[in-house]
């Protein structure tokens, strides 16, 4: 059986770590990009530059990412699988009181770079009918206070799921938006600048999800017969539900 080779990006922490470890564990190469070299090299300690290559940048440097997709090794140099994961929020202002620079860096990160990629890799993973795992969340279809251009951008990554979706139709590609609820990562310390008293208060008590709760639905879809789409798929704690609408009430 021909091994298979996935791209991860935001491979260092989180979500990306997680499905690191399950798609080695399941056999597969995998490319893992980010931009902490540390610790990319220490996935490749771990499983063997036989099965993880890192790739290490920035997602908004595209010169970097395509000298990176360029310089593979020929054994990771065919992709099968790409896991769009690479992602932040900053900020948790409303957007009157917002930090530009911080919406931008959102923007940069969380769309210009996926499509990016995407469009970089579309090519081969059309040659070999591969699939893409775009990483939303959702917080594009629910809004938040304080969750303005992040649930703007994810409601971005939903839609372009599913436009790709009609445009690689006939092509064997899938593409499947993962959209993940109260998950308990370095999401919160990243978007609080490092609070580690906000990141323990948001998910006391509440079971969140898990990276590896992820990681395991991203194995789950990259394993199911070619002839199955999942179009997407929103996942919850059991511990959430949609809050419903807010009333001032003067």
């Amino acid at each position: 059986m021909t091994t298979k080779t996935v791209w991860i990006t935001g491979a260092t922490s989180g979500f990306g770590a997680a499905t690191v470890e399950r798609f080695v564990a399941g056999g597969w190469r995998v490319i893992a990009s980010g931009r902490r070299a540390e610790r990319l090299q220490r996935l490749v300690a771990q499983h063997g530059a036989g099965r993880v290559h890192a790739a290490a940048f920035d997602v908004r440097d595209e010169a970097a990412m395509r000298a990176a997709c360029a310089n593979l090794p020929p054994a990771f140099a065919g992709i099968d699988l790409l896991v769009n994961n690479a992602g932040l929020a900053l900020g948790t202002a409303p957007a009157q009181q917002a930090d530009l620079t911080q919406w931008k860096q959102m923007i940069d990160v969380n769309v210009t770079a996926l499509v990016s990629l995407t469009h970089l890799l579309l090519p081969q993973l059309v040659e070999r009918r591969g699939a893409i795992v775009n990483i939303s969340s959702i917080s594009g279809s629910y809004a938040y206070r304080g969750g303005n251009v992040y649930g703007g951008t994810k409601a971005f990554v939903t839609q372009f799921s599913q436009n790709l979706r009609t445009d690689l139709h006939g092509t064997g590609v899938r593409v499947t938006s993962v959209e993940p609820g109260m998950a308990e990562t370095e999401f919160t310390l990243v978007r609080t600048g490092g609070d580690q008293a906000a990141s323990e208060k948001l998910y006391a008590g509440a079971q969140p999800i898990t990276a590896g709760d992820i990681a395991d639905t991203i194995w789950w879809i990259a394993n199911l017969p070619p002839h199955l789409n999942i179009n997407r798929i929103e996942v919850m704690p059991v511990s959430q539900s949609a809050a419903g609408l807010q009333v001032h009430r003067g």
